[in-house]
């Protein structure tokens, strides 16, 4: 399948760029260390990609009337609760993932499909609103995976220190030890 040319192609490159980040956050890392709450209202990794999806299928797929499987959290209203932001103990990794690539070529078969001024209607939204484009949609998934991509390398770091891809460009251990102590140094002026 090819993804038109122009403003479609560049939306496309930057989503897939944002998708690959975000699983780039899970390499290697153990089943406890995926799902695990690393900040005070539970954001997790497996948890964002889980939501991913979730966004993915209902915006780029549902909004526009193509076909998307049945999602758990959305049929026992959880969705409502959180449910879509962390993997239950039944929810292997490997079907959030499955989930979450399956996503991506659904999206990538619309994007192929579609116009971007094609209409779309988010059923959740209010009514009053709810009347948009597929454009419009594909632009606020967009920017929600790079969003959460950013997220899940911050949990990364914390998890286990591994930065950005572009973290040793800038310098070795000793050299971001240094930048930190300066940061540290400035923080500490206004104790």
């Amino acid at each position: 399948m090819s993804i038109p040319a122009g403003l479609a192609t560049d939306l496309h490159r930057y989503l897939q760029d944002a998708r690959e980040a975000m699983l780039r956050t899970l390499d290697g890392l153990s089943e406890y260390d995926v799902r695990r709450p690393m900040t005070p209202t539970g954001t997790n990794l497996l948890g964002l990609v889980k939501h991913l999806a979730g966004v993915e299928l209902g915006y780029l797929s549902e909004s526009v009337g193509l076909p998307a499987p049945a999602l758990p959290w959305n049929e026992d209203g959880s969705v409502w609760e959180g449910g879509d932001m962390w993997a239950r103990a039944d929810e292997s990794r490997e079907w959030v993932l499955d989930l979450y690539r399956d996503a991506w070529r659904r999206s990538d078969a619309a994007l192929a499909e579609l116009p971007l001024d094609a209409p779309a209607a988010p059923a959740w939204w209010p009514a009053e609103t709810r009347q948009t484009t597929f454009g419009h949609l594909v632009v606020r998934v967009t920017a929600e995976t790079a969003q959460h991509a950013g997220h899940a390398e911050i949990i990364r770091e914390l998890i286990d220190g591994q930065a950005g891809p572009d973290r040793a460009d800038m310098g070795d251990d000793a050299y971001w030890a240094g930048y930190v102590a300066v940061i540290q140094a400035a923080a500490d002026t206004h104790r």
